[in-house]
């Protein structure tokens, strides 16, 4: 409890940080199978929140917290659908130091207290149950419950793009090309929007 009470007196002299990724599907289920589709970057993996497997790519974004409202996404990345989240994050955690930065249990890390001493990067993720754990310690759900609270608003800012733009269903895409142009186009859409709306607020 300690942990997090430090950590959110801490966010108001750093940044918050607020990563995931959300899954673009070129086919899933069992159609993922006979899937060939931009192969140079696709491939076939999971995504847990929505219990989906699916061939395609993954998009990656880490947003700035802010409060009252949905976060301001300043890193956007497209990997295979295979490229699990926590390697994803080695690749940007150096631009993130000094920071705390709140993400699911996939940015869970066996090397979180060297990442906090070397960078002064505090990650932040829910509890995960132990090995025939059945329920978590009081302290533990009250963590994980504080993290997800906090995380709660990127999840949001998934679904605003995704209502405003489709960009989740990419099953009419039929070469790399136009899988960049699906995924960067109806991003730049949904940037621009969100842009607007800011400026009209």
């Amino acid at each position: 409890m300690e942990q997090i009470q430090q950590e959110q007196e801490c966010s108001h002299s750093t940044q918050a940080w607020l990563i995931d990724s959300f899954p673009v599907a070129l086919a899933k289920q069992g159609h993922r199978f006979k899937a060939k589709v931009a192969p140079e970057l696709a491939d076939h993996g999971y995504c847990a929140t929505k219990k989906l497997y699916y061939y395609g790519v993954r998009i990656h974004v880490v947003g700035r917290s802010r409060a009252g409202t949905l976060p301001s996404p300043e890193y956007i990345g497209v990997t295979g659908a295979s490229e699990h989240d926590g390697k994803v994050f080695d690749y940007i955690r150096p631009i993130l130091a000094n920071n705390v930065l709140y993400g699911d249990k996939a940015y869970q890390r066996p090397d979180a207290g060297e990442v906090q001493r070397d960078q002064s990067l505090s990650v932040l993720t829910p509890v995960k149950k132990q090995k025939g754990q059945q329920t978590l310690e009081a302290h533990e759900q009250w963590l994980s419950t504080a993290v997800s609270r906090v995380r709660q608003p990127i999840e949001s800012l998934f679904q605003w793009i995704e209502q405003q733009t489709g960009i989740e269903s990419a099953s009419k895409v039929r070469s790399y090309q136009g899988l960049m142009v699906h995924v960067f186009g109806k991003l730049a859409a949904a940037m621009f929007f969100w842009n607007f709306l800011r400026v009209s607020a």
